[in-house]
């Protein structure tokens, strides 16, 4: 079931309106990253420089072109950081679009199925800020554990597919479900949805590819519900089938 959902989700990364949707975060997050790079370096040379040159008026020139040339160089440093955010910062885009990706997976091939609903602007903002959190915790711990041998590893998938795996199973659950019944379903359901978490988890550790992680990582959870949902009708929801 795990394979299966993986393999509908990376044949939807494919889909035109997938790939639209990924452009559109990848040109929101460079823009955000180039406008935060122009705001940070126009805020050091325009108050860190003058401030030299009016505390140290008799400053020799050759003292004021060292500072012009480390202003460059911290310029390109500057640069060289914001790009480490990229991929935390495109899952931070990613999470407003992750609707978007969730219906164009139940539209390509759950078509006959109800189509889930979507969360209003408001909590997708906060569910977005969610997905960055898990992220960046879930990294924070796997780092804080490289100093242990063997460990680090597990450490990462571990923390991630768990971390992973319930927040964006949840996502995908509660298109259909209220969010206690998407908690419990989850519940119910945890070492499939954690495995889902691990190969998640997989796909953020390959560089580059990273950062089509929150988009595979929201269609294969809406195919691990979908199919969850037809194994287990248990659980009242809206969903048809």
């Amino acid at each position: 079931m795990i394979i299966e959902a993986a393999r509908l989700a990376i044949a939807n990364l494919f889909a035109l309106e997938t790939r639209t949707v990924f452009w559109k975060v990848l040109s929101i997050t460079l823009l955000v990253l180039v406008g935060l790079w122009f705001a940070l370096d126009g805020a050091f040379i325009s108050f860190a420089l003058p401030w030299l040159e009016a505390f140290f008026p008799n400053i020799p020139h050759w003292a004021t072109w060292l500072a012009y040339g480390f202003a460059v160089m911290a310029s390109f440093g500057l640069a060289i950081g914001l790009s480490l955010l990229l991929s935390p910062v495109t899952a931070l885009i990613a999470g407003l679009f992750l609707d978007d990706i969730a219906e164009v997976v139940e539209k390509r091939d759950y078509p006959t199925d109800a189509p889930g609903k979507a969360m209003a602007f408001g909590p997708a903002i906060v569910s977005s800020l969610k997905f960055l959190f898990v992220i960046v915790l879930g990294n924070i711990v796997a780092l804080i554990l490289l100093l242990v041998p063997v460990v680090n590893l597990a450490a990462f998938f571990i923390v991630n597919g768990y971390l992973l795996g319930r927040e964006f199973f949840e996502f995908a659950a509660m298109r259909f479900r209220s969010p206690d019944e998407a908690r419990q379903f989850r519940a119910k359901h945890g070492s499939m949805v954690f495995l889902g978490g691990l190969l998640i988890a997989a796909f953020l550790a390959i560089p580059i590819v990273n950062l089509l992680t929150p988009l595979f990582a929201a269609a294969m959870m809406v195919h691990l519900h979908k199919m969850l949902s037809r194994k287990d009708p248990s659980f009242a929801d809206n969903f048809r089938r």
